[in-house]
């Protein structure tokens, strides 16, 4: 089979320039619809799940969530990276934790209710870096997201090169001889990915 020594032809999502030179995070601040929308799915499942660590009812965590979303749209042209460590997803995970401290303190205040102080001493209980530092199991989370966002941008055989690579971390030159081209078509493709979730999800 003759190998293919060219990069891959470039028919995969869109170019670093023109609309997509700007991240996510800043065509949320442009209050770009579309970015709202990749921003909510990226970033919903850990809002969620951060919610359900405190056994919220389903209701009450349903409200919390767009509670977290409201004070985000309200809020997110003052986010700024000001110190060394800053992280949207730490911010993110502040508010989120406000807001469930929020709902414990306005059902404390209703009669027969159980479990708010236990919680609050949960939450106040937590180390100051805890909600910026996250889990690894929130990164991977918010790693699958992203991939998902941008996986319908390229074509097939790109994806497989990323994919049987830097996720599976199978040698270039094995993926290569599996897809019928050359180990340097191989990481061109990988590069080509990875720039895209750069030029996507950069400031997050």
């Amino acid at each position: 089979m003759d190998r293919v020594e060219e990069p891959l032809p470039s028919r995969d999502g869109p170019s670093s320039s023109g609309a997509t030179s700007r991240t996510l995070l800043a065509r949320v601040k442009a209050d770009d619809p579309a970015a709202w929308e990749r921003l909510v799915a990226l970033y919903g499942p850990l809002v969620y799940r951060w919610c359900r660590r405190w056994d919220l009812p389903d209701q009450e965590t349903a409200d919390i969530f767009q509670n977290v979303f409201q004070a985000l749209a309200q809020h997110i042209a003052g986010f700024r990276k000001e110190k060394e460590g800053d992280t949207f997803r730490g911010w993110l995970r502040r508010i989120t934790d406000n807001k469930v401290r929020d709902y414990f303190r306005e059902r404390g205040r209703e009669p027969g209710g159980e479990g708010g102080t236990e919680a609050q001493m949960r939450l106040s209980s937590l180390p100051a870096d805890a909600v910026d530092s996250g889990s690894d199991h929130d990164l991977g989370t918010l790693l699958k997201g992203s991939v998902d966002l941008i996986r319908g941008e390229f074509e097939w055989r790109t994806w497989q090169a990323f994919w049987l690579t830097a996720v599976e971390g199978r040698l270039p030159r094995d993926v290569a001889l599996e897809l019928g081209i050359s180990p340097g078509a191989v990481r061109v493709a990988k590069s080509r990915v990875l720039r895209r979730l750069r030029d996507e999800l950069g400031d997050l």
